[in-house]
């Protein structure tokens, strides 16, 4: 069995976490590759850390493209081979003539969740406009959402599983940018990163909009270091790279903004 108290000890997500470890303890003792359903970033990145210390099960994440948010986790005792290609995701098609009522993330989403499932089994959404929108799901879905996602909105849609190699998304824009701070508190940098006042970005951090690493940070004054991520939903990401320091002894930051 796994060291359960101890993995959860810390954890900002137990219930998630939780529900990763009993995967694993399955998978330990069925010598079997189980998988989660799709995980947040959160969820994933603190899972990911909690099992990285485990010499007992290893685990691999795959969302259906390489740069998937919502990801589902196969676990397998560390003995038995793993890759990618073992985590279950399919591709649906939900096409309609959206030119005169469009409809957003939220949207599709909403009316995925109507037909009675439950948002863990639905992993990213691509919205294409006037055309529809994308979603990767587990396989058991595609036949209930066949039957019963018929409109978005006021849109009639159909809805079919596709190819993952189809799948409509671009790669993220980089942006890059070297900055010069007094300090590396997380709303000086992050403001010079996304281009925002440092007042505004510091109401961002409060409000619970700014994520490092994937954690929630609440504290404008949170260190940042060469490595970290910051996420901003809605704005995109922010990775910290190298940071030196001035001859005046202020730090040179290079950053690198993902849109």
């Amino acid at each position: 069995m796994l060291p359960r108290d101890e993995l959860l000890s810390h954890a900002e997500n137990r219930e998630s976490l939780s529900r990763v470890i009993d995967k694993a303890e399955q998978a330990l003792r069925t010598w079997e590759v189980v998988q989660t359903d799709f995980l947040s970033p959160p969820d994933l990145a603190e899972a990911e850390s909690a099992f990285a210390r485990l010499t007992e099960v290893s685990l691999v994440a795959w969302g259906g493209y390489p740069q998937a948010e919502r990801k589902r986790l196969a676990i397998a005792r560390s003995e038995l081979p793993l890759d990618p290609t073992q985590v279950e995701v399919v591709l649906l098609d939900i096409s309609g003539n959206f030119l005169f009522d469009s409809a957003t993330h939220r949207d599709f989403m909403g009316a995925l969740l109507g037909t009675g499932l439950v948002r863990d089994k639905v992993g990213d959404i691509i919205v294409l406009g006037e055309r529809g929108a994308q979603a990767v799901v587990v396989p058991e879905l595609v036949d209930f959402l066949a039957l019963n996602l018929t409109q978005v909105r006021s849109v009639p849609v159909q809805t079919q599983q596709i190819d993952l190699a189809q799948i409509k998304v671009r790669e993220p824009r980089k942006k890059e940018l070297t900055t010069v701070e007094a300090s590396l508190r997380l709303d000086a940098v992050a403001s010079a990163g996304f281009g925002m006042s440092r007042s505004k970005m510091a109401d961002l951090i409060s409000s619970g909009d700014v994520r490092v690493n994937w954690k929630a940070v609440s504290q404008s004054s949170h260190s940042v270091k060469t490595g970290d991520l910051v996420a901003i939903r809605g704005k995109g990401r922010l990775e910290i790279g190298d940071i030196g320091v001035t001859k005046k002894e202020r730090y040179r930051i290079q950053l690198t903004r993902l849109v």
